[in-house]
């Protein structure tokens, strides 16, 4: 990490010569600018900077979408103010003479957060969770697939046939992992000296799947690793000739891609959920409970439903219990180390997002001391009596809509905004005609 004056030196002596200041929108991309080091010195890194707000009404493609109140025509995609954080200020190690800075999204007039704004949805729940006397501690597990067909191939091919770096499945295979380790190798030495702490790089259970690990933090930097993790791996792919994606389910066949998420809470120093077992069942009572109302930040896309499998180390149902893979919950760790791992979250998710939501959650479990289900020991798969992960992107958005609990937890504008993100989401899907439909259809019907 670097101190403004560390930037400063560093900008002098000509070793710094570009500052990429950025923030998420909804979809958890890195939007922003680059700015010449002299300029953000001297101007950016006290005063802001701007960016046009339709960036918070944007789909995939970049087009705005009409329908939200927070920007649109009628009211002319005026600026909106990105005001950096210094304290995520870092060296973009994989980049040349770069340094990277993560921004609060404000407005204009009053200089308060935008609600609506990703990382403003988290900072409101770590303020809660301060208020109760609490810090969120987390970690973000993402795995992703690794091609060593490039983007730009890839795209021209349709995102067919593409080469994965790995031919067999490879889950802690020391040999086949070695074959891809030039990529990974370099991915955690950057990292490292870019600000985000490394733990392990491993192959997963997947042709070509991979996780790479960094250590836990408080909530929002633990947000601000991963949105750096996944940058730094994405352009390290595209610079090497090589793609890798972090769709939830990449395929029919194989294993999708997570984003497990470790929470523990701490008060006065202490893990709270090894000091005090009431705050740690209340917890996960509201965890648990409050699913179904905030799945949308765990699962954003049609194709994070895809996942979830029977058998396929994805949950399917609502449960918890001690080290059990087959548990949407998973309690982990004793005395300090004592955490609840959520494996809901797809490797698809917006970090501020789903960590938002996670303790939203679990702060609603305390205050209503929610108690959570018995604990169940054995193939969760195979029991058919508890209630299941929603089904669909359609069916959690209007769950979402509709929850009090979320109106109360993010507030009426971030529930109205996001329905409607979501709600042109799946449009946007049952407009499609695919490839299955061609195979299916085209010649049988």
């Amino acid at each position: 990490m670097l101190t403004l004056e560390e930037l400063r030196a560093m900008v002098a002596q000509g070793d710094i010569e570009t500052v990429v200041a950025g923030f998420t929108d909804h979809y958890g991309r890195l939007m922003g600018k680059r700015f010449d080091a002299e300029m953000f010195v001297e101007e950016i890194a006290g005063g802001g900077g701007h960016a046009c707000d339709y960036l918070l009404t944007v789909d995939m493609e970049m087009d705005p979408v009409p329908g939200y109140r927070f920007a649109n025509w009628e009211l002319g995609y005026g600026d909106f103010h990105l005001v950096p954080d210094l304290r995520t200020l870092r060296l973009a190690s994989w980049l040349e003479k770069s340094a990277l800075v993560v921004c609060d999204v404000k407005s204009e007039k009053t200089h308060d957060c935008i609600a609506v704004a990703p990382r403003s949805i988290l900072r409101r729940q770590v303020d809660a969770a301060r208020a109760m006397g609490y810090a969120g501690f987390a970690a973000t597990e993402l795995e992703h697939y690794l091609f060593r067909t490039g983007y730009r191939e890839a795209a021209a091919r349709g995102y067919r046939d593409l080469e994965p770096a790995g031919w067999y499945l490879e889950d802690y295979h020391i040999l086949q992992g070695s074959r891809t380790e030039d990529f990974h190798a370099a991915a955690r030495r950057h990292l490292k000296l870019s600000g985000v702490p490394v733990e392990t790089s491993k192959g997963e259970w997947g042709r070509g799947q991979h996780e790479l690990n960094i250590r836990h933090a408080e909530a929002l930097d633990m947000a601000d690793r991963h949105v750096v993790f996944k940058q730094c791996l994405k352009e390290l792919a595209d610079a090497s000739g090589m793609s890798l994606t972090f769709m939830a389910k990449l395929g029919e066949e194989g294993a999708g891609s997570s984003c497990h998420i470790h929470f523990s809470l701490w008060q006065e120093g202490k893990n709270a959920f090894a000091e005090r077992a009431e705050i740690f069942r209340w917890f996960l009572g509201g965890w648990i409970a409050r699913v179904p109302d905030v799945m949308v930040f765990y699962a954003p896309t049609v194709n994070s439903y895809k996942r979830y499998v029977d058998a396929s180390w994805a949950p399917t149902r609502l449960a918890w219990s001690h080290d059990n893979r087959t548990a949407g919950f998973r309690v982990v760790g004793k005395g300090p180390a004592l955490r609840i791992e959520c494996r809901i979250p797809g490797a698809d998710c917006n970090p501020y997002l789903a960590l938002g939501a996670s303790l939203a959650s679990g702060l609603d479990g305390i205050a209503s001391r929610t108690e959570p289900p018995e604990c169940f020991v054995g193939d969760i798969y195979a029991a058919k009596n508890l209630p299941r992960v929603p089904h669909r992107l359609g069916e959690a958005v209007e769950r979402f809509a509709a929850s009090e609990f979320a109106k109360r937890a993010f507030g009426d504008e971030v529930v109205e905004h996001y329905a409607h993100f979501y709600r042109t989401e799946a449009a946007a899907y049952d407009r499609a005609v695919t490839d299955w439909e061609r195979r299916r259809y085209f010649e049988r019907i």
